[in-house]
Order: C-alpha cells, then sequence, then structure tokens
C-alpha cells in the first residue's frame, strides 16, 4: 500500500539549459518527516501515511463523545453566572458560546503540552543528556518527571533508541514510536528472556486505575513492532529490531505510574490494517459513494428524450 506521488514535478528545461539534479539528502535528513498525515521518504516520491492519522481515521472512539460532553458540562456549571450574563449580549453570546463549544481543544493542548515535556526528559535519559531545569521546576511537570524517573529506576530500564522513526513500506506507513527498552523485572513477570525487547508507549492522560489507557495503544504498537525498517538519529535506515509481541504503556500521571502490558501481537496488527482500510474509505471512498438526490424531472426528461 506504499503511495507515490509525481511531487515536485516541473516543466521540462529548454534544451540546452538541463536543470541540475537536488543533490541527494545526507545525515538526518534522510529520515522521513510528519507532513500533513503523512511521512514522505526524502529523495524519493514515497509517501507512507502517518500511523496516528490512520487511527484517528479509522478507528471508532466513542469514549471521546462522552469525554468532550461531559467536559462542556462542567465547564458551562463552573461558569454559569458568567454565561447567563452573555446570553442576553448578542456579541458575548457568541463568545462565550464559541469558548464553551472548544473546550476539549484546550483541554488537548494541555495534554499535549506535558505529553511533549515528558517526551523530552524520555529522550534526555536515553542519550543520557541532563533533564532541563524548567522541567524539573515546572510545578505541573515535575509530578510527571519524578514518576518516570522512578518507573526507570525500579524497574530496571534499558533503554535502547527513543522518538525513533519507523515504517513498513509493504502496507504503506511510518510513524514515530515512543521508544524501545529492555527490563529485567518486566521480562521476568511475562515469564521471557531478560534479554527481550519491548515497544513502550507513554500516556498521561485519563486517570490512574480507571481511564486513559485504550486498546487503540495496542493497535499503534502493533504497527511500530511490524515496522520494515527504522531509521537512526544519523539518518542510517537499518532493519526494525524484531520485538516482544506484548507491548507497554506506561501510564503516566501526577499521583503515581502504572506499567500497562499490551497485546500488540500479529493478530493486533491484522486489525491496525483493518483500521487503515478504514481510514483510506474515509480519505477517499467515502467522498464519491453519495450521489446527488433523483428528481421526477429528470425522469421526464429522460421519457421526453
Amino acid at each position: 500500500m506504499t503511495t507515490t506521488t509525481d511531487a515536485g514535478a516541473t516543466t521540462a528545461p529548454a534544451a540546452g539549459r538541463r536543470k541540475a539534479a537536488a543533490p541527494a539528502p545526507t545525515g538526518p535528513d534522510r529520515i522521513p518527516q510528519p507532513s500533513q498525515g503523512w511521512y514522505r521518504v526524502p529523495g524519493t516520491d514515497i509517501k507512507l501515511r502517518r500511523v496516528t492519522t490512520i487511527l484517528s481515521q479509522g478507528f471508532p472512539k466513542p469514549q471521546l463523545v462522552f469525554w468532550s460532553a461531559n467536559l462542556t458540562a462542567e465547564d458551562a456549571f463552573a461558569n454559569l453566572p458568567r454565561l447567563v450574563a452573555a446570553s442576553l449580549h448578542p456579541a458575548e453570546k457568541e463568545a462565550a458560546y464559541d469558548w464553551l463549544r472548544k473546550g476539549h481543544i484546550r483541554k488537548k493542548d494541555e495534554r499535549a503540552d506535558i505529553g511533549g515535556a515528558v517526551h523530552d526528559v524520555i529522550e534526555a535519559k536515553v542519550l543520557g543528556q541532563p533533564i532541563p531545569e524548567s522541567f524539573l521546576n515546572d510545578e505541573e511537570i515535575a509530578p510527571f518527571v519524578d514518576h518516570f524517573l522512578r518507573f526507570v529506576a525500579e524497574w530496571e530500564i534499558e533503554f535502547e533508541a527513543s522518538e525513533m522513526t519507523v515504517g513498513n513500506f509493504t502496507d504503506g506507513w511510518a510513524g514515530k514510536l515512543d521508544y524501545l527498552f529492555r527490563s529485567r523485572l518486566i521480562a521476568r513477570l511475562l515469564k521471557v528472556p531478560a534479554t527481550t525487547l519491548f515497544v513502550g508507549d507513554t500516556k498521561t492522560g485519563g486517570e490512574l486505575d480507571e481511564k486513559g489507557v485504550y486498546p487503540e495503544a495496542g493497535a499503534q504498537m502493533s504497527a511500530y513492532r511490524r515496522a520494515e525498517v527504522a531509521w537512526l538519529r544519523d539518518g542510517t535506515q537499518i532493519p526494525m529490531p524484531k520485538a516482544h509481541h506484548v507491548g507497554i504503556v506506561l501510564h503516566l500521571r501526577p499521583e503515581g505510574y502504572r506499567p500497562m502490558p499490551l497485546q500488540c501481537g500479529d493478530d493486533v496488527y491484522e486489525a491496525f490494517l483493518h483500521v487503515q482500510q478504514v481510514a483510506e474509505f474515509q480519505r477517499v471512498l467515502a467522498k464519491s459513494v453519495v450521489g446527488d438526490a433523483l428528481t421526477l424531472p429528470q425522469l421526464t426528461e429522460e421519457r421526453a428524450a
């Protein structure tokens, strides 16, 4: 399902003025970068669909509907006097309405900031670099950092890679996994060799021991596990290392953390491929499925002809 395009094609140059070919990408420039739901492989016309885009477009998420509705209700009751006052003035009413309906977007942005900071901490840890002081001193982010460091120490985590771009040319997708790691203690609990390699992912939403880790995380990790290739930080493309069919989601919250094992084997990957087909239907075929309404005058015109 690799997608190729003619992106960048130009009109042929005039005779005698051959256009110089663009230099082949080198170093980190060889690593595909995400853009508008795709990863483009530098130096080629190959575009691979982004894993998170596939999941967002093809995986049902009914829990998000209720979450958004509950969040709107909470915002409304917490700001009831202001909303009632705004309802008496058309301009203020429109602004209040817009603010209320975008509550879920604001919350997502807040979580994205925290999630981004956590990923920066993980990357610093993997690279053996000091954790930025700004994270350690931030009252909102510091608890996440503390619990992440506890997870690394208590479970004897040995990272192999972080924020690594991986792809599957055969099935037409690419993505960036959170990390690959080994853990003697997790391996013991799962009854596998101590050197077993695991795919890891961090989730910072929801509530500890209640919600926040959903099955689609297993589908996401099943894709990363079935990648054909991976790109190192220097841009070198290598075969994807073989990882175990159980992945670990680190559910990280201000009050603590939980390592959550999720199935991400071949059966889950087959489900991911089905989700990919649904997402592709939404992207392409769905736009042409519904035609214009039929009318009786059309039938009259046809009979007259």
